[in-house]
């Protein structure tokens, strides 16, 4: 049986503008996947609904997982609505270098406990190479075996590790091994998985980078980037021409236009262009997105009108929480909600922990403190009235008293939490399945994580979950 899914709304869904059909380009076909999701895209004029995350170990956190069944799922409502072909496609964004992003991945080992398994670290030194760029390497078949070793044990275990493994080879780069992966488990519903730093694509795309150049954002710097001497670079237009932020390379007009010739891969669009170049280059109606990138896409509103291209819809993903019976049982046991595993460990084992303090002990501690208040304060009321000069050495001595009390209470408290080690355990491992890191489940832990618990009906349910809260819209 799988966990019990429940839905964390981001907002409801607005009403998707209106475009006409149209064709995808060659260009654009070839860096997507073969699948269901391309072999649709081929066949004529088409709407597109989009999502997109940066490649990461295993496909990242859930909510890669979900924006996916949320492009999936509008994708199919809006052909319902509109009686034409829109298809669901995932940008898989491999021209970022956040390596620190993309070189992990968090799984619940076998003892419930949330584990972060490290591909490699990238020297601080180093260039900072695009996704695409990085190769998965020989530590590949370490990150498979912690993941092996540090999951349970499940029929559905092998079968799960194997389509890692199929993708994840040592020498393919991390943003084909996530594309890749996506496409082996989500193609079958449809979803036409992009490799927009494809050489084909960035050919597409170089006319509309080059076009953006002297578009100067907010920060003052071009939303193009190029890969320079230090990695991939922002663009800061410099007199006639543009200098890279980080490495200072120079360059001209010229020069961006002769490497958008030879070698487009070494350009592409930033995180607000990003958008408007899928807009231009696809039919695209609507794009599923978190708060964090809703809260900015209207910041790129200058760029759409620059180049002439129509904005899409910007659609809320679907979000939510996976909560495995284990996890149900403690919160029905101490009479929790979701809400109360959050936040930093400590106070909640310690007020569960005092609930379980006997009545009469509390009721002790509680009187002794409230007849200790009321006797000090008659005694510093008769001690002012003969002595003002003494009234502070009661006030310590009451102090001193209400002091010893914490003291009696903090040590019963430490022997209550030895004797209730079961209690604190099992908030410690709920608190990992739903906050891991601190952080919400879907941020943190990967879909694998589950999978191997589950199986495929656990993506058949989250598949069903997501079509409803978009049929109902």
């Amino acid at each position: 049986m799988i966990p019990r899914i429940v839905p964390t709304p981001l907002g409801p869904v607005p009403p998707v503008a209106e475009r006409s059909p149209a064709r995808v380009a060659a260009g654009v076909l070839e860096a997507v996947l073969p699948g269901p999701g391309r072999d649709r895209l081929s066949r004529g004029e088409v709407l597109v609904v989009t999502t997109g995350q940066q490649p990461a170990l295993f496909t990242g956190p859930l909510y890669t997982v979900y924006k996916a069944l949320s492009a999936v799922a509008l994708a199919r409502r809006l052909e319902r609505e509109r009686g034409v072909p829109v298809v669901p496609v995932f940008w898989v964004a491999g021209d970022d270098h956040d390596f620190a992003e993309a070189n992990h991945a968090t799984f619940l080992n076998a003892a419930g406990e949330a584990f972060r398994l490290v591909l490699r670290e990238r020297p601080a030194a180093a260039p900072s190479s695009p996704s695409y760029r990085e190769r998965c390497g020989p530590e590949i078949a370490a990150a498979l075996e912690q993941l092996r070793a540090g999951s349970p044990e499940t029929e559905f275990k092998p079968g799960v590790l194997d389509w890692l493994a199929a993708a994840f080879q040592p020498s393919a780069s991390i943003a084909d091994a996530a594309a890749t992966a996506l496409q082996a488990l989500l193609g079958p519903l449809g979803l036409a998985v992009l490799r927009p730093y494809q050489e084909s694509f960035k050919r597409e795309m170089a006319g509309y980078v080059l076009q953006a150049l002297d578009q100067t954002l907010a920060d003052g710097l071009s939303p193009a980037l190029v890969e320079a001497s230090l990695g991939r670079d922002r663009l800061k237009p410099e007199g006639s021409g543009f200098v890279s932020r980080r490495s200072g390379d120079r360059y001209t007009r010229d020069d961006l236009e002769r490497i958008a010739a030879a070698t487009p891969e070494r350009l592409s669009p930033n995180v607000l262009l990003r958008p408007v170049v899928e807009a231009a280059l696809l039919p695209t109606v609507a794009y599923l997105g978190g708060p964090g990138e809703l809260a900015y896409l209207p910041q790129a509103a200058p760029l759409y009108q620059r180049l002439g291209v129509p904005a899409q819809t910007p659609v809320p993903r679907w979000s939510g929480v996976l909560v495995e019976s284990r996890v149900d049982k403690v919160l029905e046991r101490y009479q929790l909600q979701l809400g109360d595993l959050a936040g930093t460990p400590g106070p909640l084992e310690a007020r569960l922990v005092r609930a379980s303090l006997p009545g009469p002990v509390e009721a002790a501690l509680a009187g002794l403190r409230e007849t200790l208040g009321r006797d000090y304060q008659g005694l510093a009321a008769a001690v002012k009235a003969m002595d003002p000069t003494l009234e502070r050495t009661v006030e310590t001595a009451r102090n001193a008293a209400l002091g010893g009390i914490q003291d009696i209470e903090k040590k019963l408290l430490a022997s209550l939490k030895r004797n209730n080690e079961t209690l604190v355990g099992q908030v410690v491992r709920a608190r990992a399945a739903i906050y891991p890191e601190g952080e919400p489940q879907e941020r943190v832990l990967t879909y694998a994580s589950f999978a191997i618990r589950y199986g495929p009906s656990l993506l058949d349910g989250l598949a069903d979950e997501v079509a409803r809260a978009f049929a109902a819209s």
